[in-house]
């Protein structure tokens, strides 16, 4: 589907916000919610301390306490963060994370080091992480409990400054600055080091990881070594483009898609080999209605797994980076672009100048600036900090970067509304019970679809139904099959839990019973219809054939005994489409249609290469390939 803007509509999901005021509106009232509320709770459990740093800010000097270790939990992005804090007469001595369900790759430094800074400032005025805003929030909420249990004044200790503001201005100088540190950014800063140039590498949360680090996990691997060793030798750069093109409506700018089609064989055996990234060869290739040939395999351990072995790799190259550092704008000297203005979170300004500038900061995803009004009221699942940098600093005035295609979003049909507006993904889960017995059914109860076809023809029935939402029917054993990757994709087992004894009453919506009858009045559905819809299944795993075109290994198992579970489908999106236009070289251009000398882009801040719809794995697969790219076309120039 598509309006006159090119567009998928979406439709307002419940309780649906402008994603900027709403990022901020909630973080403030959640902080605010979670000190005051019964949110946390927090008891004595035990006296004595630990000893530790008493800081000298004066406030924190007039603090008094009764001393002991006191037991916290607050509600961070995965659940609940459960800590204790011993307290000494006059300061706070430890502070102990005991348990927590966030995600490691974006969470694991702020909860160590929130407490760090607490304890040698004495003080609750702590920043938030970005990246881990969130995580901060609860974890900072459930410690000041603790204080005010201990009779603390809170009030007083959040006027404590954490760190005193630097007014320093720092000058360095490289052959090259990569702004952005997700895989784009990691694969550049790594290829420049190995061809011999140095590298600063900035990046404005506090460690590096970026969208790959929160990703499914999956990237395409046209021609490399590794897709021949998995069974795959007849693929090819001309397939790939095609179903690209298809799967983007036709808009995939070509030389774009021809370049990522060309070069990605040879990034990935060189991500492998020389960054050190595992991939899941016994997993082996996956069967995607997207692909005329399987060509996506998972990373070893995930998005986080390759994370992990990139951020190595950039340690072991030498490449110096700034972490917790803010590119403000880039630094224009005669037509050319020499390097960037940025700030520190400690106050520092950084005056970095280079012959080459490579923007690698992702998507605009949680910028309104960028969205249209579509897109704004749909579920957006991806990262805060995907706020369009790299475009405000690209197009801003004396650049002239040009942009394209900014109306798009990769929508996928499998969403669910876990805040307002926010959503987590079931991907993971959907894909192992696809060959068991899983159905997708309407709000009347009805299949409308190959559950097996692409995510996109999917979602264009999805937005066609009531509510633009489908519904996952499964029996016991598929749910508890099912149910095994909520945790990978961000849900925490007690969040699940209050959503299967809510059921149905609330979003996200885990509607079950025993009987489908049972089932269909928790929703309101034709109870008949919903009989029919599971025996029209059945009957067409007896006959072989499936009137939705389900087949083979997809069309071996009945839905069998209950309970029986429905759990919402709704469209959401991560990944933007649209960004600025570059050549073959990963060159950004003017809106004039010439190079901007020093300038180049990688990485989902480039518009274009995939169209209106990246298919699965393809942003991964593109990152690294277009950062590595942008580093090749630094060196040779």
């Amino acid at each position: 589907m598509k309006t006159e803007q090119g567009t998928a509509s979406m439709p307002k999901p419940h309780g649906s916000k402008n994603k900027a005021t709403f990022a901020r509106v909630f973080a403030l009232a959640l902080s605010m919610m979670l000190v005051f509320s019964g949110l946390i709770a927090c008891s004595p459990s035990s006296n004595g301390g630990n000893g530790g740093n008493s800081g000298s800010n004066e406030a924190a000097s007039e603090q008094s306490y009764t001393p002991g270790t006191y037991t916290g939990t607050g509600t961070g992005n995965g659940g609940d963060i459960t800590v204790e804090v011993t307290f000494s007469e006059d300061a706070i001595t430890d502070i102990k994370v005991v348990s927590q369900s966030e995600t490691e790759t974006v969470a694991a430094e702020a909860l160590e080091t929130i407490p760090a800074s607490i304890i040698e400032y004495q003080s609750l005025g702590v920043d938030t992480m970005s990246g881990a805003t969130m995580s901060s929030l609860g974890l900072v909420a459930a410690i000041t409990d603790c204080v005010e249990q201990a009779g603390g004044n809170v009030s007083q200790l959040k006027k404590v400054p954490a760190q005193e503001k630097s007014t320093e201005t720092v000058e360095k100088e490289a052959d090259a600055i990569v702004v952005g540190g997700g895989g784009a950014g990691m694969a550049a800063a790594i290829r420049l080091q190995e061809l011999g140039k140095n590298v600063i590498l900035v990046e404005k949360t506090y460690r590096l990881g970026g969208s790959i680090s929160v990703s499914g996990g999956n990237q395409v691997v046209t021609g490399s070594k590794l897709q021949a060793e998995a069974g795959v030798t007849d693929d090819s750069a001309e397939s790939m483009v095609e179903d690209f093109q298809k799967n983007g409506e036709d808009i995939c700018v070509p030389e774009l898609i021809e370049l990522y089609a060309n070069n990605v064989g040879e990034t990935t055996d060189w991500i492998h080999e020389y960054a050190g990234v595992e991939y899941n060869m016994e997993g082996g290739l996956h069967d995607l209605a997207e692909y005329s040939h399987d060509r996506e395999l998972a990373y070893a351990g995930g998005g986080a797994g390759a994370t992990k072995s990139l951020r190595q790799a950039v340690k072991d190259s030498g490449a110096d980076v700034l972490l917790d550092t803010t590119a403000e704008s880039l630094i224009e000297e005669n037509g050319k672009v020499v390097g960037v203005n940025a700030v520190g979170k400690d106050g520092t300004t950084y005056v970095l100048k280079a012959d080459s500038v490579v923007l690698a900061t992702g998507g605009y995803g949680n910028s309104d600036e960028y969205l249209t009004e579509e897109l704004q009221n749909s579920l957006y699942y991806g990262l805060m900090g995907s706020t369009g940098d790299g475009l405000t600093m690209a197009t801003a005035e004396g650049i002239d970067a040009d942009t394209r295609l900014m109306e798009y979003a990769k929508l996928y049909p499998n969403g669910a509304e876990v805040s307002p507006g926010r959503a987590k993904s079931t991907i993971d889960g959907n894909l192992l019970v696809w060959p068991m017995s899983t159905i997708l059914v309407n709000a009347e109860g009805e299949r409308v679809v190959n559950e097996k076809a692409s995510n996109h023809e999917i979602l264009e029935v999805e937005l066609e139904q009531t509510d633009s939402m489908l519904y996952l029917l499964m029996d016991q054993e598929n749910f508890d099959v099912w149910s095994t990757k909520l945790k990978d994709t961000g849900f925490n087992t007690q969040a699940v839990e209050g959503y299967l004894e809510a059921n149905g009453s609330t979003t996200p919506i885990f509607a079950h019973g025993d009987t489908i009858e049972e089932l269909a009045g928790v929703l309101g559905m034709d109870p008949a219809t919903l009989q029919a819809t599971v025996d029209a299944y059945n009957a067409g795993v007896d006959a072989g054939t499936d009137e939705f075109g389900r087949t083979g290994e997809y069309l071996q198992m009945k839905i069998g005994e209950g309970p029986y579970y429905l759990v919402e489908q709704k469209p959401r999106y991560a990944t933007t489409m649209g960004g600025l236009v570059v050549n073959d070289s990963l060159q950004v251009m003017n809106k004039s249609g010439e190079p901007i000398e020093g300038l180049y882009a990688s990485g989902e801040v480039v518009g274009g290469v995939m169209g209106s719809n990246s298919p699965s794995g393809a942003n991964n697969g593109w990152a690294l390939t277009s950062g590595k790219l942008a580093a090749e076309a630094i060196a040779e120039n």
